[in-house]
Formats: structure tokens, C-alpha cells, sequence
């Protein structure tokens, strides 16, 4: 049995991304989708454009082709033939197609619209698996290969937007070729749009050419906003970290009618962690990005929806229902809402620091960071496990890494991390001691480092802050919080279930908060955000899953 002709000039080798299914699974698809007779020249979908369907060639031909800027005419990626599956992982993300697809020999397919091929992903476990593994693999290769151009992002390295679409763009698997500003190939894409370097961050793509483009407005391109017109839900959960993936997962995969909101992305804090070493099951660690990006696809696989950027602006309860209130104005009606936005590091209270987290400080020590200083010597702030992958993952880039706490590391780093941190020659460990000043001009090139012994400046071309984590405000006015900002849960809401305040409403309901039940009935707080978390990976992703038993309990679909 043939494979698909695949142009490898510009990707890898098409195994196992391009593979026929086997027989035994193609028969399958008999009970899905309709037999569509076509015609040469016929576009099933459009790169930019449309969103894409599953189709199954019968019989003809069927030509993947990339949409290249700057070129007269597309180029033709794979050739599909009789018993190939035509689609990519768009199909789940809910993506516009990357590419295109016409027919260049007449025949038939069948035609797999959305709602048959979510039909589809929830009864066929074997070849749900097998179209998964696939289609997963179809991207990571035109992820770097053949389809990549299909959107150029031109940027300058050291510009914080810039930063923030390029790793964006990482993080929902986009593919995409980043263009740096000021190499000829830049300069020629903005020449030919007729724009200055003043118009950074740009996407030319399939759509249009966007100028000073953020991730929302990529989004959008990409057709990865909440729809205006969207119905209403059983479950929303606001954050896409690990507390919220694994209330997604878990929801969606019991019958939940769920979508994800997230303000960045998918990923959270832990997508910032280069190295998690003691989450179960993988014993040789995995990056915080690989892991929630797997969990992203897990939880479109059930069938959750992921929307990101997207702002939860506001929750009201001032009529009885809780309604949510996205930063467009969208209201929403969810029968369930689980809160786990986490926390984010803050910034330190020095001068110039607004000015050098545009070129110079960084919350996150990914590979898209990483790169931005190699070789270099650089400052991690903090002294949580953050910190401590962060330290790490920049030592073995080649980099001399001074580690800078305020307390001792044992005190909220794991053990083996500050073991490995003491003895790394690359990295030097300074506890009990602080950054007190910025130095620089348009970069950062040393700091001053303030211990119980005096100042010295350090030099230094980055810094990496994970320093003192704070939860998001958004809820402080709706739901009990504690001093610090952090949500009060079930048995933390004790006092306030015997208060005038809170005893109206729970008595009428007959009951008391239930795990991971905020002060407001049917909304769930989970991870980070909530008073009493471990502000561990594996401890989030628990309560996300249990959180999702206390949601069933409270639409009255479990005891």
C-alpha cells in the first residue's frame, strides 16, 4: 500500500505524520460523513479562510497545498490518494485550516463535517487514538516544515509584543516562520507591504497583512476568539494553567459541555517552567509547555472548546444567575464556573523596571527566552521550584547563572533541586539577598545585589524574575477572599456560611459549600488562586479533577 507523495524538500519525512490508516480502522468511517462525487479544481478548504473538515478520498486525488508570501502560486505539499485521511489538527483546535486543500483529480470523498467528527471522537475509541496520533504528528511536522510560512511573524527579539506573539504562537502550536527585524528577508516582507519598522509585530498571512499585531488580534485571525454568538454552557472554566486543563479534561470527558477562557494562553505558570522533574510519570522530567499543551489536546479530544486570549472582565450575580463578562462585552450564562487563573510573579519595586521588561526581564525561561541571552551571564529571582528549573534550563544553555533569594531555598524549593543548583558549576546561589538596582540603556547590563554584607553590582544581560506570586484581584469584590487576595473555599467558609451575609444563601440551598465551592454558589476555585494550595503542578491538576465531582454534585448530577 502506497503512502501519500509528500515534497520533502522543506519538511521531514512524512512517516508517521502522512501514514494510511489501517483497513481495519478506514471501515470505520462508514458510519460518518457523507459520499461527495468532485470535481477538479475543487477547494475543500482554504488556508486562512475556512475550517477545515475531515475528508476521506474515495476515489481521485486530493493536493494539501501552502500558501507562501510573495509567491504566484501555491505550492503543492501532499498528494493524497484513495484511502487517505485529508485534515490536520485544526480539525480539534477549532483553528482556520493553515492550508489548502483542492482536488487535482476528479472522484469522491467523505465528507466529515464538525459535528460528525465530534460524533465520531466520542464513539470510536481506536480510531479517535489513531486519527489523534496523526493528525498531532501532521502538525509538528508542517509546524516546521512545508506549511510553516503560511504565517510569517516579523518581530524585534528584544521588543516585549513581539515576545508575547512569538511565544503565543509557540504555545497553541501555530505554524509560523519568525522573521527578525532588519534581516533582508524582513526588510523585503515590509517593503512589500508598504510599512516601516514602526509597524512591529506584523503577521503577513494567508488573510491579510496585520501591523502591530497582539495575540488577541492573531487570534482572531485564527479564529481562536469566543464567538459572540456562542450558546451558553455547562461549565466554564476561567484559566488555561494545570488546575484548569485538568478541570477541562474531566468535565468535558463526563458529559460537561465545557469551554476554557484564558487572558494569555494555554499554559499558565507552569508553561514557564522548563523542566518539571517530580510530576508522576515521567521520570525524566517534562517542560511545563510540553505538558500543557498535551493536556490542551486531551481536552479537545472530549471535546472541550479553548479560547485564548480571552478576558473574563467581571462575574455578577446581582440577578440570581452568574453571568460572566468577557472584555468585548460578551455575557455568558454558565450552569458551573471553575476559577483557576492562577497567579502571576510580580514585578519588583525597582526603577527602569517597566522599561526593561520590554528588552531585558522575562517572567518565563522557555526556549523562546533562553535564546534571547545565550551564552550570557543572567539573574533568576525567586526561590520556588520556578526559579530553580529556570536556573537550571539557562546553565545547560550555556549561560552563568546567578540564583538571587531572599530565604533559604529548602524553605519552598524541592529538595533535589536545590541539591542539583548547589552543586551545577555554572550557577552560583545568593540567599538572603535581593536585586535593589536596574543598570542599562536600552538593555539590562548589571544590577546591584543587596545582602546582609552590602551592595556589589553583578553584571548581567537578563533577568528572570519568579519572585512573590500574586493571585488575580478580579474576584476580591465577588468572592470572600482572605488578606492576601486568595479565594476562601469550602471548609474555609465557615464563618461566612453563619453569617448574616452568607447564611441567606446557603440555607436556601439546604447545604454548605462543597470542595472547591467559593462563597457563590456553583462557582469553583481551584489551584494557585485558592487559599491552601500546595503551589505544586500535580496537586493543581488534583483539584481541577475533583472539582469537577463537586460540579456534578451541585447540578445534581452525582451525590
Amino acid at each position: 500500500m502506497s503512502e501519500p507523495d509528500f515534497d520533502e524538500t522543506n519538511a521531514a519525512a512524512p512517516t508517521p505524520a502522512f501514514e494510511k490508516l489501517p483497513p481495519q480502522l478506514l471501515s470505520r468511517f462508514a458510519d460518518y460523513g457523507v459520499i461527495e462525487d468532485t470535481t477538479e479544481g475543487d477547494i475543500l478548504f482554504q488556508a486562512g479562510r475556512d475550517r477545515q473538515q475531515l475528508y476521506v478520498v474515495q476515489d481521485g486525488v486530493v493536493e494539501m497545498l501552502r500558501y507562501e508570501p510573495g509567491a504566484d502560486s501555491a505550492a503543492v505539499v501532499v498528494r493524497y490518494g484513495a484511502g487517505d485521511v485529508v485534515g490536520e489538527l485544526a480539525l480539534l483546535t477549532g483553528q482556520t485550516s493553515f492550508v489548502t486543500a483542492r482536488v487535482a483529480e476528479a472522484g469522491r470523498v467523505r465528507r466529515v463535517d464538525a459535528s460528525e467528527f465530534r460524533r465520531l471522537m466520542n464513539s470510536e475509541t481506536e480510531l479517535s487514538d489513531e486519527l489523534l496520533r496523526v493528525l498531532s504528528a501532521r502538525r509538528d511536522v508542517l509546524s516546521t516544515g512545508a506549511v510553516a510560512k503560511t504565517i510569517e511573524i516579523i518581530g524585534d527579539a528584544h521588543s516585549g509584543g513581539s515576545l508575547a506573539l512569538r511565544t503565543y504562537a509557540a504555545r497553541h502550536r501555530i505554524p509560523h516562520v519568525w522573521l527578525e527585524a532588519g534581516t533582508p528577508e524582513a526588510e523585503t516582507r515590509l517593503e512589500e507591504a508598504g510599512l516601516t519598522g514602526a509597524d512591529l509585530p506584523l503577521v503577513y498571512s494567508a488573510k491579510g497583512i496585520f501591523p502591530r499585531t497582539t495575540p488577541g488580534e492573531l487570534a482572531y485571525v485564527l479564529g481562536l476568539t469566543y464567538p459572540a454568538d456562542a450558546r451558553d454552557v455547562d461549565l466554564v472554566v476561567i484559566g488555561a494553567g494545570p488546575g484548569g486543563m485538568a478541570a477541562a479534561v474531566y468535565g468535558a470527558s463526563e458529559g460537561l459541555d465545557t469551554i476554557v477562557l484564558d487572558s494569555t494562553g494555554v499554559g499558565g505558570q507552569a508553561a514557564a517552567s522548563s523542566r518539571i522533574e517530580n510530576y508522576l510519570g515521567f521520570p525524566s522530567g517534562i517542560s511545563g509547555a510540553e505538558l500543557l499543551e498535551n493536556s490542551a489536546l486531551q481536552a479537545e479530544k472530549f471535546g472541550a472548546q479553548i479560547y485564548a486570549p480571552c478576558t473574563v472582565a467581571g462575574l455578577d450575580v446581582s440577578t440570581g444567575a452568574v453571568v460572566l463578562s468577557l472584555s468585548d462585552g460578551t455575557r455568558m450564562t454558565p450552569r458551573a464556573t471553575v476559577i483557576a487563573t492562577g497567579a502571576r510573579y510580580r514585578a519588583l519595586p525597582l526603577e527602569r523596571w517597566s522599561e526593561f521588561e520590554a528588552t531585558s526581564i522575562y517572567y518565563a525561561a522557555t526556549d523562546i527566552e533562553v535564546r534571547e541571552v545565550a551564552g550570557e551571564a543572567v539573574v533568576v529571582v525567586g526561590g520556588a521550584n520556578s526559579a530553580g528549573q529556570a536556573a537550571l534550563h539557562l546553565a545547560a544553555s550555556g549561560n552563568e547563572v546567578t540564583l538571587i533569594s531572599r530565604s533559604p531555598l529548602r524553605k519552598s524549593m524541592s529538595s533535589y533541586l536545590a541539591d542539583r543548583l548547589a552543586s551545577h558549576p555554572s550557577i552560583t546561589v545568593e540567599e538572603g539577598a535581593q536585586v535593589s538596582k536596574l543598570h542599562g540603556g536600552s538593555t539590562l547590563s548589571a544590577v546591584d545585589v543587596t545582602n546582609g554584607e552590602g551592595t556589589r553590582m553583578l553584571a548581567c544581560r537578563g533577568l528572570f524574575c519568579f519572585a512573590g506570586a500574586q493571585p488575580e484581584t478580579l474576584w476580591e469584590s465577588v468572592v470572600e477572599t482572605d488578606a492576601k487576595g486568595f479565594i476562601l473555599t469550602d471548609n474555609d467558609l465557615a464563618d461566612y456560611v453563619s453569617s448574616p451575609e452568607g447564611g441567606g444563601t446557603w440555607g436556601a440551598l439546604g447545604r454548605t459549600p462543597l470542595a472547591f465551592e467559593t462563597s457563590i454558589p456553583t462557582v469553583f476555585a481551584v489551584g494557585d488562586a485558592r487559599r491552601g494550595s500546595m503551589k505544586r503542578v500535580a496537586a493543581a491538576v488534583g483539584e481541577g479533577a475533583s472539582a469537577v465531582h463537586s460540579v456534578h454534585r451541585a447540578l445534581g448530577g452525582a451525590s
